[in-house]
């Protein structure tokens, strides 16, 4: 069996667009699980997503309020076809990541985080895969916004595929 995967960070809304671009929509509606990385801004986002998508995993981030933190955790973990995956807003710098994640996230085979806006996709020497699917409303200094899609199937996550979000 498989499991599809939606990855989203950073959306902002309502601060850096007024909704989630339609392209956002239409991918929530083709996957099993959506993975929000923080920086919701809204809780309607929260909202939004829990009513149209299957499921829905999230954490809270810097510019997320108390009506958002009380609802979402800092870390989530979770495990999905045998892949143990965890979440979080902030990761600190890109230097030295590698290394401090896989300390802090040893039983870890997936780490989805946001913050940068940068996407951003690597495995430490230990083996920890590092997602970041960017923003998918606030490109920052990318060249697009972004969105990440993938697959969870028998341990291994596969078809890991950063998408390109058109506002």
């Amino acid at each position: 069996m498989s499991t599809r995967l939606l990855l989203l960070a950073d959306t902002h809304v309502p601060r850096r667009a007024r909704v989630l671009p339609e392209q956002v929509w239409r991918a929530v509606d083709e996957v099993d699980v959506v993975l929000h990385a923080g920086d919701w801004v809204d809780p309607a986002t929260l909202d939004a997503l829990q009513e149209r998508a299957r499921r829905v995993v999230g954490v809270w981030g810097n510019n997320d309020g108390p009506g958002l933190r009380s609802r979402l955790p800092e870390v989530a973990r979770l495990e999905l076809e045998g892949v143990r995956l965890a979440m979080t807003h902030e990761t600190g710098a890109a230097r030295g990541r590698e290394e401090r994640c896989q300390a802090a996230f040893p039983d870890t085979d997936v780490l989805v985080f946001g913050h940068s806006h940068i996407p951003w996709d690597t495995t430490t020497a230990g083996g920890l895969r590092l997602l970041n699917p960017g923003s998918p409303t606030d490109r920052r200094r990318q060249p697009v916004c972004t969105m990440m899609t993938a697959t969870a199937t028998d341990g291994v996550l596969t078809d890991v595929t950063l998408v390109p979000v058109q506002r």
